[in-house]
């Protein structure tokens, strides 16, 4: 896997998400921020987190979109259970993944971070082939970027967010990736 200069990763699915705005020249992306995500929750395969960082998603749909469709939400990945991956926001520019959130005593994680949604939810195991492709993505971004810490959305905002969950191996992700 490779990240060209552009920002995109080469031979995967890009859609793109209008939730992005520009990054600052002068913040460098130091930080990757690991997710889970599901939607309708604990459903995978379908297109409903799709439709929702595009902002299509049909509130009448299912009764959990109704929470959920209004929020203007992004990631610049998102690694389904079959591993495919797909991009939705370029990593030169920012994503509306993190939220309210602190890292290092730094705010605004969106600022300086590259943040990966796994198709997953707290409460189930994830794929082998999802630490497969997560792995090798965080090299080609470890690569691209100068990348210092991985951490959890639980860790950046850890008093609204629990994922990636405690099925999320670190060790097993971590060893992967030789940090």
């Amino acid at each position: 896997m490779e990240i060209d200069q552009s920002g995109f990763l080469k031979g995967v699915r890009f859609i793109p998400s209008p939730n992005f705005d520009e990054r600052s020249p002068e913040e460098p992306v130091t930080l990757l921020v690991i997710h889970n995500i599901s939607l309708p929750p604990r459903e995978y395969g379908g297109n409903g987190v799709i439709e929702f960082f595009t902002n299509r998603l049909d509130p009448s749909a299912h009764e959990y979109y109704r929470m959920v469709a209004d929020l203007k939400v992004s990631s610049h990945f998102f690694i389904r259970r079959d591993g495919e991956i797909i991009q939705f926001v370029n990593c030169n520019l920012r994503a509306w993944h993190a939220g309210l959130s602190t890292w290092k005593e730094r705010e605004r994680c969106n600022d300086f971070s590259i943040g990966i949604e796994l198709e997953g939810s707290d409460m189930d195991a994830f794929e082998d082939v999802q630490y497969e492709k997560l792995a090798e993505l965080t090299r080609a971004l470890k690569q691209a970027y100068p990348i210092e810490d991985i951490t959890g959305h639980s860790d950046i905002a850890p008093n609204r967010k629990t994922d990636p969950g405690p099925f999320f191996a670190w060790d097993r992700y971590l060893a992967a990736v030789g940090s």
